[in-house]
Parts: structure tokens; C-alpha cells; sequence
């Protein structure tokens, strides 16, 4: 083991500001071997025969020792009583000075010295003295439990770098402070003192102050700082700390710190191979491989204490002398004890449960006892039992009143009554017993997706019909009284783009929605999956497109009364095995009153969707569900996300850099690779600028869903139509020719 430090010093130092004298004279000390043998009384030998046990105040077990042959042959395990002023003796290792020693817990507490650094105002320079600790092929490392590096002081940087069996190691932490007003007693958080913890198996440290900093800025209050590996329980901050050196003075300018040892550097199954080296010596000793770095220790076996580095070194425990738990006859057995009920009894005497013996003569009485415990016990029970069965059948009528209040709330008569009146309507009503058991509890693994309005999972009915159960969130007091009639207009919608409403659940506080279950995902995940380099060709887009905007303009137009989706966006698109798109989500839709073509809602859309002008005017219209579609068909086009994130870390809406992109005339940079080379680049075109006009601010300015319908319809017949050429195509159709829509060219 080797202890040194590092010294700075300019020509003078202010003064008290050079301190650690005590610290100097430890260095300096003399080690001369003195043995001070205390005669102790004590249940078990801890040392070797002949060897002392203590060092002044100190006890000293084996594998630890002072003098010949007193220790385990290994490096760091001899230590040297030393004399320290005034006859009194401590144990040393070099010099490092143990306090106490601790076998079951395989720690030693030692002080150390602790490494300032001090401003010199006269000659305008610092004096430092940093030390380190060198403990590489000794047993010994430092704590990370229980030891923290700290640093106090103002303006000051101090690293700690040590290292373990593999790698080099550097922490450190900065303290700041602008007075001695910031200052809080027992706060190590930064301002005059920072900390930091220490990783496992570091047996070297070495303490290094920045010299970028300094105090000289806080010289009036704070001439000198301070940096220490110490036991985090010891150190307790305080402003004197800072202002004084006080820190400094205590135990000579040292502070405690812990260190873990152990045996070797070899696990416990390899130590047991070589039985004379193998140092768990006792008979009753168990084996241990070390938490902190390589080798082993040993404990002494449950029920026995002592030494187990020594030959009977490990005891055997006399339970029934000490407090051990026993309310009967105490027997003491190696390694246990026997703990029996007195006689005439039975049960656990460790546990106090020791009840007579049945037909004991010393209590005649205690078959009537026992038959009145019986029918007790038994009447106990069967109360107990009529208590379940009570509370059971109040529960189970409670829970039937709230599900035919939620069911009355929600328009469930109404309902029925539609049902009844319309042959021939394919719409349930089910149980939430129902729902419960086709979606298994609605199990996390059985999610399909979820967003503002609720979670939809699939369901397996007890047909093996697959279904999308949706669970919403929240529902307002409108829709509650207007819910039974709403879910009769949309289970009417029947439309091969729209997914259908199968039915409905009304006993429960929101309701469920049951709709068909659509098996290939969303148009969001075909657009954004991971694996961009899959290649969806423009027919198909153009086809998802064409669809969508059909079942929407469905929707607003043949739909009675006309609805209005209010969410209209890409992962609200569902698409079946053949890609056919099917749109999905009325959680945010509304039902337009007759005659009003826009009306005041409070609809929860989805950022990057969201109509501008809706936005301002808090009003939901047919041209609010247009704006949206037309982000999606910039999704199609571009192939990024409704608001995307340019490089790492700046946020972009999408429709913000179309507009921006077909105002410059760069509408080529953004398109998505995969359809910059199609020869159809004229009807890409067409369709961008069929997105620009539904982006349009104001709502008047975009087109009807149904005339966005009826446009990519066209755009959709000229692409599949192999027969026509780009000029025939430029000369027959153009968007913006309203009059040339229905007309078709010569073949």
C-alpha cells in the first residue's frame, strides 16, 4: 500500500490558511512496532495463540494481526500498534490508521487525510496538497455503499480518478457560491458542497483540484477548499465548513472512510480447492465471494459465532441462555435449539401456542370447552357466510340498478324501439359481460390502437366473428341524452368504404362501441412503418385516396342527416387485405341538425389536422373534415408525418412546408422518392394542387368533399387507363377545368 501527496506552493501563504499540520506529523511518524496486549474477557478466541488481541481501544481478529505469524500470510493483512502521543496506541497500515475492524461484515474503518487547496491573496497563487491512496495488491476496496466523494468550497472543480481490476475510473463534482448567505447547513447539493458517489472495486484514488478554478472570488469568506473520500454517514455539512477551517481541524485533517476486504482474489470455489490456503478455517464457517471486487469471506454458520478464519474459531450458540424465543422447556442443541410445550400440552412453544392435551385430567372441563369452541367456531362461520352471501346479492342489485340507470341515460329504450320498428337492422345491443369475455378483460395484448377519444381492441365473439371494440373516454351530457338515437343513424351508414357499426353497449358509465374488425392496419403505419424502403406504388395511393374521400363525401352528403367526421386523419383509415381503405373513429363526429350547415362544437381533433380557421372560430364544418383529408393526401405524397420533426430537433407541420414548397415552385424536393420518377408526374402534380385547394385558410375557398371525390375518381380512371397518353391525359382532364369532369376522352 502506498500513500503520497501532491503539493503546490507559491512564496508564502496567507495566514491560517496553510493547514493540516496534523497530518504532516502522521507522515512523519516513526513505525516502530510497540504490542499493547489488553486482557479481555471474551466467549471465544479471535486471535491466534500467543498474538494480542486489541491495539489501545481496537480489537484486532484474526486474519488481521499484530506481529510474527499473527496474521493470514497476505499482503495487507499485518498491521503495527503505534504510538501516538501521550502512551496512546493505535493500529496502522503504513501509514493509514484503522479505527475499528468488522469480520461479519468484512469492513475497516480508517482515517485518512483530507486534500485542500488555498488562496494566497499576498502573492496571488494556491497552495495545494492532494493526496492518493494506493491499495492495488492489497485485500482492500473502497466502499461504494458507504463512502461519497465531497467537495467543499466556492468556485472549485475537483475529480476523483481511481481504478478497479479493469478500468481506469473519473468523477467529480463543481461547489459554487456568490456569499456566505447562500450557504445552508446539512445541504450537499452544489452551493459549497457538491458529492458524488464511487463505483464498485476501486482499490486507487487519486484527488485532483481544477486549477481553471479557484476562490479567489470568494477569498473574504472562503480562503481555502477542501476535497475528501469519506463515510457518507460522517459527513454532515456545515457553513463553517466554508468560512473556517473547521473541516480541517477535526481528527487532525482527517476524515473516517470505509474499505471492503476480503480473502485472495479467488471465488469461494476455487479457494475450496486448495485446502491449505483456503482461509475459512472453522469447522462451522460458510464460504461468501465478495460484493465489491474479487475474493472471498467467511461467516460462521447459522447458529454459531466467533471467528471462522481460525480452527474452532466458530461457536456454538447457547440459545436458552440468551433471549431467544421460547415459552416452554429450552434444550440447547449444536447449532439450534429444541424449544418443547411443558407437559400436558401441545403446539408451538416458540409461538406461545401451547394448548392443553385433549382428555388431560388436570382440566376435566375441557371436552365441554372443546365442543363450545366447535359450535362457536361454527357459528361464527356460518354468520360469516351469510354475511358474504348478503352482501353479494346487494352488490349484484346494486351493480343491476346502476346498469339500468347508465342504460335509461344513454337512450337504451329509445333504442330498443328503433331496433324494433326497423326490420331488418343488423345491430346489437350487447352486455358488458359480453364485451368483457370477447376481448379477455380488455387485455393489453388485445389493443388495436387508442388516441384521444378512447382504446379499441379486438374481440372475439361467441360466433368466432371477429370485431373492434372501442372504449371511449368521455362522453358530454348532449351525446348522453342523444346517444341511443345517434347510434341508430349510424348503424343505417352502409357504405363498402365506411366501416360498419355493429352495435353498442349502454350499461356502463361511457358507452362501448362494437364496430367489423378490418385486418391489415392503418394508412399511417402503411405510410410511416420503420421499414421506409417499402415501395407503395401510386395506383395505390391514388386508389386509398380516392376511396377515403368517397366514404367522407358519403358521409356529409347521402347520409341523413349528413355527418361530419371530425377527425379525419391517416390512422383513422383503416385498410383491408387488399388494401381497400375503410374510414373509421366517429368518436369525434357529429350529427348535423337539418337545415344548419355549421355549428359551435368543442371536437378534440389531432394537431397537425386541425382546420386553421376552425381553430379561430371554434366552428365545425363539412370543410373542416376537407382541410383534414387533404393533409392526408399529402401524407400519400410526401410520405412523412402530419407534424414531423426536420432533422433532430425542430418541429414542422407538413401542410406549413407544402404550402411553402408549391409557392417556391419546389414541389419535386418533397415528394416521396419512390414516386419522384413515375411517368405520371403531370397527374402528381394534380394531385398536389387538388391538396393545396383543400388546404386553402379559408374554409370557403376549398373544395366539397364530394367534389374531391369526384376528382381523384377521375385522376384514378386516367392513371388505370392504359390506353391514354400523358397528352391526352393533359389535354382531356385538368382539375381546374370544372367543365371538362365528366367528360371522356376518345379512346
Amino acid at each position: 500500500m502506498r500513500v503520497t501527496f501532491m503539493g503546490e506552493s507559491g512564496r508564502g501563504v496567507v495566514g491560517g490558511a496553510k493547514p493540516f499540520m496534523g497530518a504532516r506529523m502522521l507522515l512523519c511518524h516513526s513505525l516502530l512496532t510497540v504490542l499493547l496486549i489488553a486482557a479481555t474477557a471474551s466467549p471465544f478466541n479471535n486471535t491466534r495463540p500467543g498474538c494480542p488481541a486489541t491495539c489501545g481501544d481496537v480489537s484486532i481478529p484474526y486474519p488481521f494481526g499484530i506481529g510474527p505469524d499473527c496474521s493470514f500470510p497476505a499482503p495487507g493483512f499485518a498491521l503495527s500498534c503505534n504510538d501516538t502521543g501521550n502512551g496512546v496506541y493505535k493500529p496502522f497500515l503504513a501509514d493509514v490508521e484503522f479505527i475499528n475492524i468488522d469480520l461479519l461484515a468484512a469492513e475497516a474503518r480508517f482515517y485518512y487525510p483530507i486534500s485542500w487547496q488555498c488562496y494566497n491573496a499576498t502573492y496571488h497563487n494556491v497552495s495545494r496538497r492532494q493526496w492518493r491512496l494506493d491499495f492495488i495488491g492489497d485485500p482492500y476496496r473502497f466502499s461504494h455503499y458507504k463512502n461519497k466523494f465531497f467537495v467543499v468550497g466556492c468556485e472549485t472543480l475537483a475529480y476523483l480518478s481511481g481504478q478497479n481490476e479493469r478500468d481506469r475510473y473519473e468523477s467529480g463534482c463543481v461547489t459554487v457560491c456568490n456569499s456566505s448567505e447562500s450557504l445552508t447547513n446539512g445541504s450537499c447539493s452544489g452551493i459549497g458542497c457538491c458529492q458524488t458517489s464511487i463505483p464498485k472495486g476501486i482499490n486507487y484514488y487519486d484527488v485532483i483540484f481544477d486549477g481553471n478554478f479557484n476562490n479567489s472570488r470568494a477569498l473574504d469568506f472562503n480562503p481555502c477548499s477542501y476535497a475528501l473520500l469519506a463515510e457518507a454517514d460522517w459527513f454532515h455539512f456545515s457553513t463553517a465548513y466554508v468560512t473556517t477551517s473547521e473541516l480541517n481541524d477535526t481528527n487532525g485533517g482527517r476524515a473516517p472512510a470505509v474499505l471492503d476486504w476480503a480473502i485472495s482474489s479467488e471465488t469461494c470455489e476455487v479457494a475450496k480447492r486448495n485446502g491449505t490456503s483456503y482461509a475459512c478455517h472453522s469447522e462451522h464457517s460458510d464460504c461468501f465471494n465478495s460484493a465489491n471486487g474479487p475474493g472471498y469471506n467467511c461467516n460462521c454458520s447459522r447458529g454459531y459465532e466467533g471467528n471462522p478464519y481460525l480452527p474452532d474459531g466458530c461457536q456454538d450458540i447457547d440459545e436458552c441462555a440468551l433471549k431467544y424465543p421460547c415459552y416452554g422447556t429450552c434444550t440447547n442443541i449444536p447449532g439450534d435449539y429444541n424449544c418443547t410445550c411443558p407437559p400436558g400440552t401441545n403446539g408451538d412453544a416458540k409461538k406461545g401456542t401451547c394448548n392443553p392435551d385433549q382428555g388431560s385430567r388436570s382440566n376435566p372441563f375441557s371436552s365441554v370447552k372443546l365442543v363450545i369452541g366447535i359450535v362457536a367456531s361454527t357459528s361464527l362461520a356460518l354468520l360469516l357466510l351469510l354475511c358474504i352471501v348478503v352482501s353479494m346479492v346487494y352488490n349484484r342489485r346494486k351493480l343491476m340498478r346502476i346498469k339500468e340507470e347508465y342504460f335509461r341515460r344513454h337512450g337504451g329504450q329509445l333504442l330498443l324501439e328503433e331496433i324494433k320498428s326497423k326490420q331488418g337492422l343488423a345491430f346489437k345491443v350487447f352486455t358488458k359481460e359480453e364485451l368483457e369475455q370477447a376481448t379477455n378483460n380488455f387485455d393489453k395484448n388485445r389493443i388495436l390502437g387508442g388516441g384521444g377519444h378512447g382504446t379499441v381492441y379486438k374481440g372475439i365473439l361467441n360466433d368466432n366473428h371477429a370485431v373492434a371494440v372501442k372504449k371511449s373516454k368521455v362522453i358530454d351530457d348532449h351525446q348522453k341524452k342523444e346517444f341511443g338515437k345517434e347510434m341508430v343513424i349510424l348503424s343505417q351508414i352502409n357504405h363498402k368504404n365506411v366501416v360498419k357499426l355493429l352495435g353498442c353497449c349502454l350499461e356502463v358509465e361511457v358507452p362501448m362501441l362494437v364496430y367489423e374488425f378490418v385486418s391489415n392496419g392503418t394508412l399511417f403505419q402503411l405510410i410511416h412503418a420503420r421499414n421506409r424502403t417499402s415501395h407503395i406504388s401510386l395506383d395505390t395511393r391514388l386508389e386509398i385516396a380516392s376511396q377515403s374521400a368517397e366514404a367522407l363525401a358519403y358521409l356529409h352528403s347521402s347520409a341523413s342527416p349528413p355527418i361530419l367526421h371530425g377527425d379525419v386523419k391517416s390512422s383513422n383509415i383503416l385498410l383491408d387485405d387488399n388494401y381497400n381503405a375503410k374510414v373509421s373513429d366517429f368518436g369525434a363526429s357529429m350529427l348535423v341538425p337539418k337545415d344548419e350547415t355549421q355549428f359551435a362544437t368543442l371536437v378534440q381533433g389531432t394537431c397537425g389536422y386541425l382546420d386553421p380557421e376552425y381553430l379561430q372560430t371554434c366552428q365545425l364544418t363539412d370543410k373542416s373534415d376537407v382541410y383534414s383529408f387533404g393533409v392526408v393526401l399529402l401524407e400519400l405524397l410526401i410520405r412523412k408525418k402530419a407534424v414531423y420533426f426536420e432533422g433532430s430537433r425542430e418541429e414542422r407541420s407538413l401542410s406549413s412546408s407544402f404550402l411553402s414548397a408549391m409557392k417556391e415552385d419546389r414541389l419535386l424536393q418533397i415528394l416521396d422518392d419512390h414516386i419522384k420518377n413515375e411517368e405520371d408526374m403531370e397527374l402528381v402534380q394534380e394531385v398536389a394542387e387538388l391538396a393545396r385547394r383543400c388546404l386553402n385558410v379559408r374554409g370557403e375557398d376549398r373544395p366539397t368533399m364530394k367534389e374531391v371525390a369526384d376528382d381523384l375518381d377521375q385522376l384514378r380512371k386516367f392513371k388505370q387507363s392504359s390506353s391514354y397518353t400523358e397528352n391526352e391525359i393533359s389535354e382531356c382532364y385538368s382539375i381546374e377545368k370544372k367543365a371538362g369532369i365528366e367528360i371522356e376522352c376518345g379512346r
